[in-house]
């Protein structure tokens, strides 16, 4: 259909033929819809606009999922599996006639299929894919499916309370326990919720009586059902037994990876077991490609940041920082910009611990500390493996950081992460891992600090009055400051009544000028490289944060809780 559909809304001319063909290109690269590669490029607002355009050719009905509450009762009259399936979700009901969302009108076998399950007359109406696989995860999401496999666990495992005293169970009771059908299912369950929720991680958790499941979902770490205590040992050992673990190692630390399929498309998990006093402790890092934003222009830069970014990642050599803590999108920012400028005519090296996503095109390394593959070590074989452009996943001391600068002085590209507040604190910190400021000066080309922050709902947000006291703590310049606005989220259906909705960045982007260079080789403060940075016309984290207030894409408290003054 996606063919069909476009010309179409050439013809209508919503969409020029540029327009049709950008995103045509860009929907075969990612194996996405055409609606969703005509939102990425821009060529239309939302796949709401796609659907509404469809049904008024079709003479069918359109429908915001996120605008009404379905009644759990008449959703159900599909079965999950046939929902995920199909892509389809009952939304009333009047008398023999049910009515349902659809995303391709054009599948009569849906319809069909759905009529014979239901015994009902379908009436369709179209609603944009992503919105019905959102009202699938929430409205089908109860604890009913995992109570009735936690009840097969009570009626086949053998496995018992123990006290703390206790022996653990054997390796060959854990062997078979680990096989049973409805612990398998169990696990199973608990990582695909995951995924289709969006979450990041997955945390699996023993204390003394209970055993407490949380995903990390935006940001923030959410309860899930508890599950039974007895089963924890087969439950931690199933998902050794799947990271190709050794689950008779419980002393120790360990690390693997697992490679999954769900809905169509491979996710990968990097996990972590960690022994604790009650048990061991195991976290799952979702890689799912398809979370990873990759296209510079949906990262939250703003116009004039990106324009900055873009030219010092088009230069011929040098070194680009990207600073920030753990968790604030340093990866995804320099992955974004290794696919920009990656193209046959350059040799891209990657020395990370560990790869977290692979991409075609691009020689990655993991490191290995335990065996001698240090940054520093990958950095010099790097150098004799004819490179254009390097990305060090991190500088953690002094030998990398001096290869790294001296590559980016002998015509290299070089991009790393470091772990400071601010832009301008990098400086003094690759001077205190002992590189001379002549050589901090002469090779650095820009430095961005970043943070992830929570998004407002756009459904349910609504304006605020700020006070005198809230824009004084604001801490910004008068023109900053100046007709402020402020948005408030109440929460809502499309949100699951949080006020969140998704996560952006802010940046900090200070390119390294000739004054700056002139302040460097005098070794001067980090406040005052900011305060010429600042001259330059630099944004510090706490002005683009309040940029991004006012634009109504964060709250003030989400303001406050992410950047300082």
């Amino acid at each position: 259909m996606s063919s069909e559909l476009g010309v179409m809304l050439v013809k209508a001319g919503m969409i020029s033929q540029e327009q049709l063909e950008k995103a045509l290109t860009l929907a075969e690269e990612k194996k996405t819809k055409l609606e969703e590669a005509l939102v990425s490029t821009g060529a239309v607002e939302s796949e709401d606009q796609v659907s509404r355009f469809v049904g008024k050719q079709l003479n069918m009905g359109t429908l915001r999922l996120a605008d009404i509450e379905l009644n759990p009762e008449i959703v159900k009259l599909i079965p999950l599996d046939i929902a995920r399936k199909f892509n389809v979700i009952a939304v009333s009901k009047l008398g023999k006639t049910l009515v349902v969302a659809i995303s391709d009108p054009n599948n009569v076998y849906v319809l069909d299929a759905v009529k014979f399950i239901t015994g009902c007359s379908i009436q369709p109406v179209i609603s944009p894919e992503k919105s019905i696989k959102k009202a699938i995860d929430s409205y089908y999401k109860d604890e009913g499916a995992l109570k009735e496999i936690i009840k097969g666990l009570e009626d086949d495992s053998d496995l018992e309370v123990l006290s703390a005293d206790e022996e653990g169970p054997s390796d060959a009771d854990l062997q078979s326990a680990i096989q049973d059908k409805p612990l398998v299912k169990l696990v199973d369950s608990i990582i695909a919720d995951a995924i289709r929720g969006g979450a990041s991680d997955i945390h699996f958790e023993c204390y003394e009586k209970r055993i407490r499941v949380r995903f990390r979902v935006d940001g923030d770490l959410h309860e899930k059902a508890p599950l039974p205590y007895k089963y924890r040992a087969a439950i931690i050992s199933r998902l050794k037994v799947m990271s190709d673990l050794d689950i008779s190692e419980r002393r120790l630390p360990q690390d693997g990876r697992i490679k999954i399929k769900i809905d169509d498309r491979t996710v990968d998990l990097r996990v972590s077991v960690l022994p604790t006093i009650f048990g061991e402790k195991v976290v799952m890092r979702i890689l799912d490609p398809k979370a990873l934003m990759v296209d510079m222009t949906k990262l939250g830069f703003s116009k004039d940041s990106l324009k900055k970014f873009n030219q010092a990642i088009h230069l011929p050599f040098g070194i680009i920082l990207v600073t920030g803590p753990t968790g604030s999108g340093k990866t995804t920012t320099l992955y974004s910009a290794l696919k920009q400028i990656n193209t046959i005519d350059v040799n891209i090296m990657t020395a990370e611990d560990p790869v977290e996503f692979n991409f075609d095109g691009i020689n990655q390394v993991a490191v290995k500390s335990g065996i001698g593959l240090t940054f520093a070590a990958a950095l010099r074989s790097f150098l004799r493996q004819d490179p254009d452009i390097i990305m060090v996943g991190e500088i953690r001391d002094g030998e990398t950081a001096e290869i790294a600068i001296r590559a980016a002085l002998t015509g290299h590209l070089v991009f790393s992460t470091l772990h400071t507040n601010d832009a301008p604190s990098s400086i003094n910190r690759l001077v205190d891992m002992g590189v001379p400021n002549y050589l901090v000066s002469s090779s650095t080309r820009l430095i961005m600090a970043q943070r992830m922050t929570r998004k407002i709902c756009q459904n349910c947000k609504r304006e605020i009055q700020l006070t005198q006291d809230q824009i004084d703590a604001l801490g910004a310049p008068p023109n900053f400051t100046k007709g402020l606005r402020a948005f408030k989220a109440d929460g809502c259906n499309d949100c699951g009544n949080t006020g969140i909705s998704g996560r952006t960045g802010i940046y900090e982007v200070m390119p390294i000028s000739p004054a700056i260079e002139r302040l460097i080789l005098s070794s001067a403060s980090d406040s005052e490289i900011r305060e010429q940075a600042i001259k330059e016309g630099m944004m510090t984290l706490r002005m683009a944060a309040i940029d991004k207030m006012h634009n109504g894409l964060i709250s003030i408290d989400e303001l406050f809780a992410t950047t300082s003054v």
